[in-house]
């Protein structure tokens, strides 16, 4: 059989792709999206159109001559209104001497000129179905370019290099160079050496009570004398590892439920290796959730299950619930879906990555390696946050002779997954491009699945800066169930949204209504903020639709007897 020869680089990414070192997984996972040929269409019809290069040019000619000016001024304590807005939250220019400075303060006023010139070229030119990421690569190309990232136009490391007597620099080359040899050359986002899955992550007392190839079933030790009559299933999704629902000591969604009185089980998926390539969406309801449903209700002798899901293990757990339900199969209980999206009509910037063309490339990518290879998603998520995710450990790492942070969230996102290529196919095209669940023609396991068949009490949250599944997307949950929904808003992002423990910084909102609103903006309008964590919001909910209590349950049962301590196998993969 002739080998397969890859593809031929088909953009000036792609070309660069192909000739850098570190960084070319990094491009190619940018140019199969297409952000390289979408910016290069923006600047050439941009600047193909007279009348605005010349309006661009002038402005930015005016703001270069007032610059000198501005800077001056704010040297001498008589500041002026600068040619173009601060931010004074911009976190990159925190350093006095972006101030105080003439040098720098000229610096910084040049770039955000040229940042918001090459913004009006490119904004004035993108069509509608490339704006979108001709915008993200020119957001990540002007990042990339902050005077801050460089160590002679950052004083702040320059501060710190004298004060170290070039300590810093040397620790910054040695974080460069390990980047360089063991991290893809990308900046190290966190220290695990901290951490350790088990003892501080992943700890609250569990046991393996069932294994198959595709998932452990881990059950909880009770914490509390009675539980309530329904068990609680954690649905996680595959794409990252199941213990961000069971984080750390005091930060686990996991440990508050088994202390609020539930018998909680969690699914912990294999990583799957290449030989799983043609593992698709079917299996994992079949061999996942709905196989987890039969082993929990024999081991408890429940009636039904409530389940909670999150992100892509809440689509599957809103998928399996219809399905089953659909059958005349009532084992599903209450639902709980955590940053959950089931109407693909606006993903937010994930559009970027999930058109047809990138879909297309994506895939014949996969069909060579047998799947996404781990930490691909991830990445994709840093470029969306680049200043954050990426050039903020450029700074802190590289130039300021920095250590990572020991954080237990980065911990978890570094600890990657990969995905099988047949299931992830199968996953963007239905839901992403053809949004089939929403429009109730998504086939999974022989069933063609509708949502309305969901009659249980259903409680949604999103979380207000969530970038991958935005929260009015989530809203329109509520609308596609059959039955009662409650949604909740909450703070924090995607990750942070769902580890949200009491706290004085924690609030959610809710609106106490019998008929929810049609759209999430309407439901804002006469929602409710609260002090507070939706954990302790979803715990009231919870209780009241859980059951009697009971004593707890036996771990494990003499058909499924206790294969071995939590957190299993499986999670260390």
């Amino acid at each position: 059989m002739a080998h397969e020869l890859p593809d031929p680089p088909t953009s000036l990414a792609e070309q660069a792709a192909s000739m850098l070192g570190p960084e070319s997984d990094l491009l190619a996972r940018l140019d199969a999206a297409g952000l390289g040929a979408a910016l290069a269409a923006a600047l050439r019809s941009g600047f193909a159109r007279p009348g605005t290069s010349a309006r661009v040019g002038v402005r930015f000619a005016t703001d270069l001559a007032r610059i000198p000016l501005a800077a001056t001024a704010g040297w001498l304590g008589r500041p002026v209104e600068p040619p173009v807005p601060v931010d004074p939250t911009d976190r990159r220019f925190a350093d006095p001497a972006w101030t105080v400075n003439p040098a720098f303060s000229a610096l910084r006023l040049a770039y955000l000129s040229t940042a918001r010139a090459a913004r009006e070229v490119v904004g004035s030119a993108r069509s509608a179905d490339g704006g979108l990421k001709a915008g993200l690569a020119l957001d990540l190309v002007v990042d990339a370019l902050a005077p801050t990232n460089f160590l002679p136009t950052n004083p702040a490391a320059l501060k710190r290099a004298f004060d170290t007597g070039g300590m810093s620099l040397l620790r910054g080359a040695r974080n460069f160079l390990d980047d360089l040899l063991h991290n893809q050359g990308r900046p190290r986002q966190v220290d695990t050496s901290a951490f350790e899955i088990g003892r501080n992550l992943a700890a609250t007392p569990s046991t393996v009570v069932y294994r198959n190839e595709l998932m452990e079933l881990l059950q909880y030790a009770p914490q509390t004398e009675q539980v309530h009559a329904a068990p609680l299933l954690c649905s996680p999704p595959w794409i990252n590892k199941y213990y961000i629902m069971d984080l750390a000591p005091g930060r686990s969604f996991i440990e508050w439920a088994v202390r609020h009185g539930r018998t909680v089980f969690a699914i912990s998926y294999r990583n799957p290796t290449p030989e799983m390539s043609a593992t698709t969406m079917d299996d994992y309801l079949v061999h996942g959730p709905q196989r987890a449903l039969e082993v929990i209700t024999e081991i408890t002798g429940a009636e039904t299950v409530d389940i909670v899901g999150l992100c892509l293990g809440g689509a599957l757990t809103a998928i399996t619930a219809a399905y089953l339900s659909q059958a005349g199969d009532g084992r599903v209980g209450n639902l709980t879906l955590l940053n959950t999206m089931l109407d693909y009509t606006d993903p937010g910037v994930l559009a970027a990555f999930t058109d047809q063309d990138t879909i297309d490339r994506l895939e014949r990518r996969m069909r060579r390696e047998g799947g996404l290879a781990a930490g691909s998603m991830s990445a994709t998520f840093d470029v969306i946050r680049a200043n954050d995710l990426i050039f903020n450990y450029v700074v802190a790492n590289w130039l300021m002779g920095e250590d990572p942070p020991a954080f237990d969230i980065l911990a978890w996102n570094a600890d990657s997954t990969r995905m099988p290529a047949a299931m992830h196919t199968f996953y963007l095209r239905r839901f992403y491009v053809e949004n089939r669940l929403a429009q109730g023609s998504l086939e999974v396991a022989g069933r063609t699945i509708d949502l309305r068949a969901i009659k249980s009490p259903t409680y949604v949250v999103s979380a207000i800066n969530d970038h991958i599944v935005p929260w009015e997307s989530a809203y329109k949950t509520v609308g596609l169930v059959g039955g009662p929904a409650r949604f909740v808003l909450g703070s924090g992002g995607h990750i942070a949204g769902v580890v949200s423990p009491p706290g004085p910084k924690a609030w959610h909102m809710v609106a106490e209504l019998d008929v929810p609103p049609s759209t999430g903006q309407a439901w804002r309008g006469v929602g409710e903020r609260r002090v507070g964590s939706w954990w302790q919001d979803w715990a009231r909910w919870s209780e009241q639709n859980a059951g009697p209590l009971r004593t707890p349950p036996p771990m494990g049962s003499q058909t499924y007897p206790v294969l071995g301590d939590g957190p299993g196998d499986y999670v260390r993969t």
